[in-house]
């Protein structure tokens, strides 16, 4: 009986010590989700247990939405904020602070057996995509008569994803104008799975999910067009056609959005500053571009002054090059 009384005793001190712990709830883009996924590990070691940080994936259009609603701290966001989701948070009286933490490419992958393309011009991926090919793009002769004259199976981002709105409105020309008949998912890993699988799929995802895959993917170079520096010129997706911007036009910053609300909290605050601080050594750990040194300073003087809003007027812009990004942020 006694024995029973310290046990529960016990358990309950736990549990009380545990409910105690200050909790810093995340959520939002799966592009962004390895990043603050390392830096939320790093920050929880160098705290020794005193806060819990929790990390979701709800996609970047997901994750707003619960944003915007006050459920969250901070926001992943692999595009700018919009401008519904705008004036949900002014709804719902939910200011924030926007803070650029790295740049992104999205990567056109296929089997490593498809032997039939190592480049793609923007114009051919947008055969494949755009709405209208939807019962009309079936085979991959369809999109060009020497290529196979197999089925073409599509895989993208699901419609919640940031990725999903970046990659429609770079490639297409409109965001969330796509098909509908390809295997879509939130989950990069689905993705990658689904295209290592099949000789002739072809799909898009994150930069970083495609280096961490390349025994199961190939990495297509990407023809931009007359908009891109390099108009002619097949370009491979990497940290210096990245940070040129010669990967175009699928280069982009991603975000993370910090409630003004939640910066009461001593923990939120500690968190934000240990990621800007930390983001020039721990982005290219997980595969990522990292932004220059004085950007994440830059970030950080914003976080001090409380610099509220977005730069980007509710909507993404298609190739935007990081040292313009940089004179936008650094504009006060």
């Amino acid at each position: 009986m006694f024995l029973n009384c310290v046990m529960i005793l016990a358990s309950s001190l736990t549990l009380t010590a545990h409910a105690q712990v200050p909790v810093i709830k995340i959520d939002g883009s799966s592009t962004v989700f390895p990043i603050t996924e390392a830096m939320a590990e790093e920050f929880q070691t160098a705290q020794r247990g005193k806060v819990r940080v929790t990390v979701g994936i709800s996609g970047t259009g997901g994750g707003f939405k619960k944003f915007c609603r006050g459920e969250t701290d901070i926001q992943n966001a692999s595009r700018p904020i919009q401008t519904a989701e705008l004036e949900n948070c002014r709804k719902a009286g939910v200011k924030f602070i926007e803070l650029p933490i790295a740049y992104d490419a999205t990567a056109i992958v296929v089997s490593p057996k498809n032997d039939w393309i190592s480049s793609l011009t923007v114009a051919e991926l947008k055969k494949m995509w755009e709405p209208s090919a939807q019962g009309k793009i079936n085979l991959w002769s369809d999109v060009n008569p020497k290529w196979p004259k197999e089925k073409l199976k599509l895989f993208g981002a699901g419609s919640d994803s940031g990725t999903f709105d970046y990659f429609t409105e770079a490639i297409v020309g409109k965001a969330k104008s796509s098909r509908g008949d390809y295997t879509a998912s939130e989950d990069d890993n689905t993705l990658v799975t689904g295209v290592a699988n099949d000789k002739f799929a072809l799909g898009y995802v994150p930069f970083a999910y495609a280096q961490e895959n390349t025994k199961k993917l190939k990495i297509v170079a990407v023809v931009g067009g007359d908009k891109a520096p390099m108009k002619d010129k097949a370009v491979i997706p990497s940290r210096e056609s990245v940070e040129n911007g010669t990967y175009f036009p699928l280069s982009r910053p991603v975000f993370i959005y910090v409630s003004e609300k939640s910066l009461a909290k001593k923990e939120i605050g500690e968190f934000v500053r240990f990621y800007l601080q930390n983001g020039a050594s721990i982005v290219p750990e997980v595969k990522y571009v990292p932004l220059p040194a004085n950007a994440y300073k830059i970030g950080e003087e914003h976080l001090n002054a409380k610099k509220l809003g977005t730069v980007f007027g509710g909507h993404s812009e298609v190739g935007l090059k990081i040292d313009q990004l940089m004179k936008r942020e650094g504009a006060q």
